[in-house]
């Protein structure tokens, strides 16, 4: 009987619902983490070139980013919050032994969590209402409000991953806490800023695949190559540093966690000399099958050298460690994730040489096609490593202090599996919401574009200039809320 089965008949019966839970919630709310981390920045970077070029498209469009910017937050704010319950409904042990020594980074994004809703909702009231520079200047905390959110949970992440900051009495639980190095752990700088930069690229080319899709459908006007440029810009930026930094993390992964390594790398035995599995699966006697094999790289990638020592699974025990069906999921994921990186490091080369040369935009079409695919990819690349960081922790929660099975709630498996499907049911109905309104949205910004290019008269603030006069309202449209008042969406 293989190890894998014994370790499963050994778990309690809550902890796969439980898991399936948490990986399902997690996995959705993480698809709104750029936007929440990144589009403020990029936001305001938009902002910011439309006041220095006295340029109203850009104005326009930091505009209507930020009305995204707060629809977005606002789904944000149900499955974060779900997310903040989960952890202690359905992980109690992990809760009540450790909350008070890595809690304080929780504690953290909520204070951030509540800084952001209010100045998105002074950033977005402020238009037309405050005098343009001091608007700019009001949204400026913005980025610096989500950065400070994901400190707190890669706070708490980094923490369960390299725990430290505490001593244990002689019951087993922790006392002497020190905050500072409960937050500041061996792992939190690599995988903050691997995590931020990861959230600055995806956001860039999820905003800019919009516009690339309206590039390909023959729009290519002022307003679609301006809102394709300054984020992908950005994304084209960042993308060589994440390739930088994600070689740094899986060096410190190496060091700090080297049986997560030999998950992710697929390496059963220790040995030097070990190559690389590009995909493949781990079987339960240590073969691999399946994928690329590449002699020597494993060891050179992990210390420069053929001659690196690659510590393997078979290090610790079987219960102290992936069984091989994680390891081989843990395995995919690092892969998929390295593999999109890469094509996108590729298209941001290919964007970066033709402005040098050129000093223009792309103009092929086979350019656009993946630009607007590059999104959709990065997303998945995001959800990827988080997959390769969780799975390849296992079987601890809290790395070599508690086990997953240690943590787990004691409600009935039949409930969370009940609570599962209600969960899932709830989100497709507020994802599907989301992309309704989002669609809405569109559409109503482009019949306000086509009555402006007709010299029509603008019905809505929207059409107007975003610090500029308003338009008078038409008559009889005063009875619908007010006159002028109603016009520009005040009480």
């Amino acid at each position: 009987m293989s190890t894998s089965f014994h370790l499963l008949a050994d778990a309690p019966a809550q902890l796969l619902p439980a898991r399936e839970l948490m990986a399902f919630t997690l996995a959705s709310h993480i698809i709104l983490v750029p936007l929440g981390v990144a589009f403020p920045f990029i936001t305001l970077v938009m902002h910011y070139r439309g006041l220095r070029r006295k340029d109203a498209t850009a104005l326009l469009l930091a505009r209507r980013w930020s009305a995204v910017m707060a629809v977005q937050f606002a789904l944000g704010i149900v499955t974060g919050t779900v997310l903040s319950f989960e952890f202690g409904l359905l992980w109690p042990g992990l809760m009540g032994r450790w909350g008070d020594v890595f809690g304080i980074g929780f504690g953290v994004e909520a204070w951030a969590f509540f800084l952001e809703a209010v100045l998105i909702a002074i950033y977005l009231y402020g238009w037309r209402r405050l005098k343009p520079r001091t608007h700019f200047l009001l949204g400026l905390p913005l980025p610096a409000a989500a950065l400070l959110g994901a400190f707190g949970i890669l706070a708490a992440n980094s923490w369960m991953n390299t725990p430290q900051g505490f001593s244990l009495d002689s019951a087993g639980n922790p006392v002497d806490v020190n905050v500072w190095k409960a937050i500041f752990t061996p792992m939190f700088g690599p995988q903050y800023w691997h995590f931020v930069v990861g959230m600055i690229l995806t956001a860039g080319f999820v905003v800019a695949g919009v516009y690339a899709v309206g590039w390909l459908r023959g729009r290519r006007d002022h307003y679609h190559r301006l809102g394709f440029a300054v984020p992908f810009t950005i994304a084209a930026v960042a993308t060589p540093v994440q390739f930088v930094l994600g070689d740094s993390i899986a060096r410190s992964v190496f060091h700090k966690q080297p049986v997560k390594f030999a998950a992710m790398e697929i390496v059963w035995e220790t040995d030097t000399r070990v190559p690389e599995y590009i995909f493949g699966r781990l079987h339960e006697d240590g073969s691999v099958s399946g994928g690329i094999k590449i002699p020597l790289l494993d060891s050179f990638l992990a210390g420069f050298s053929p001659n690196t020592k690659v510590v393997g699974l078979t290090s610790v025990p079987a219960d102290q460690r992936p069984t091989a069906t994680q390891a081989t999921i843990a395995h995919w994921a690092f892969d998929i994730m390295v593999l999109i990186g890469s094509a996108l490091v590729l298209l941001a080369l290919w964007y970066g040489l033709v402005w040098l040369r050129h000093r223009r935009l792309p103009a092929s079409k086979w350019f656009y096609g993946p630009a607007a695919c590059a999104g959709v990819a990065s997303v998945v690349a995001v959800e990827s490593g988080w997959i390769a960081t969780e799975v390849g922790r296992q079987p601890w929660i809290v790395y070599q202090n508690m086990r997953v099975a240690e943590a787990v709630t004691s409600t009935h498996s039949t409930t969370l599996w009940i609570m599962l499907g209600v969960v899932m049911s709830v989100y497709v109905f507020l994802f599907g919401s989301f992309l309704v309104i989002l669609l809405k949205m569109r559409t109503r910004w482009r019949l306000a574009d086509e009555e402006r290019a007709a010299g029509g008269p603008p019905h809505t603030p929207e059409a107007d200039t975003p610090y500029g006069p308003r338009a008078p309202v038409p008559a009889g449209d005063g009875s619908a809320g007010g006159g002028a008042r109603a016009e520009d969406g005040r009480p």
